[in-house]
């Protein structure tokens, strides 16, 4: 996983760079990172899995390199926690150091895309689906990487995205 160094964003693309085919969307956490995948057209979007995070490098990279080959995955959208104004969270660099991380892995483009307000919706879809407070929230990492990568989807069908979000009220 991402070390303490500066980030080196030049792991970032632009979404052009992504290849047709099938995107997995990214909810990085510390110790959970949701994974959502969308189908080979980029209409749909699902929830995947979450990965429980130990500090392993090496399973880490293996988990994503496997998640590579068996669904076919040609790049990722991971979620950019900014704050409401545009600025940088301290989290934010984090998940950019996590993304250059995750292209030296994959060897795929990684675009990041604005997860302002995601965990709350996520949250907010799973209010009523009857599962138990354990059960909510070991998906609700998943989830957000859905509406993450479902945002994506939607900015790419209407003329892209910016490669870093701004303002909420601009």
């Amino acid at each position: 996983m991402p070390d303490d160094s500066p980030p080196n964003t030049t792991g970032a693309t632009t979404a052009a760079a992504i290849p047709a085919g099938r995107v997995a969307g990214v909810d990085y956490g510390r110790r959970r990172i949701g994974v959502a995948i969308c189908d080979t057209h980029r209409i749909l979007s699902s929830p995947l899995c979450v990965r429980q995070t130990t500090g392993d490098k090496t399973a880490d990279g293996a988990f994503f390199r496997k998640l590579v080959a068996e669904e076919a995955i040609v790049g990722f959208v991971v979620g950019l926690p900014i704050h409401a104004d545009g600025t940088d969270s301290r989290m934010s660099v984090e998940v950019e150091r996590f993304g250059a991380w995750l292209t030296a892995e994959t060897r795929l483009p990684v675009v990041f895309h604005d997860e302002r307000y995601s965990s709350r919706e996520a949250t907010g879809l799973l209010a009523g689906s009857g599962l138990t407070r354990g059960r909510k929230k070991e998906r609700t990492d998943a989830i957000a990487a859905q509406v993450v990568l479902s945002s994506w989807l939607d900015a790419q069908a209407h003329g892209g995205a910016d490669p870093r979000p701004g303002p909420l009220d601009a």
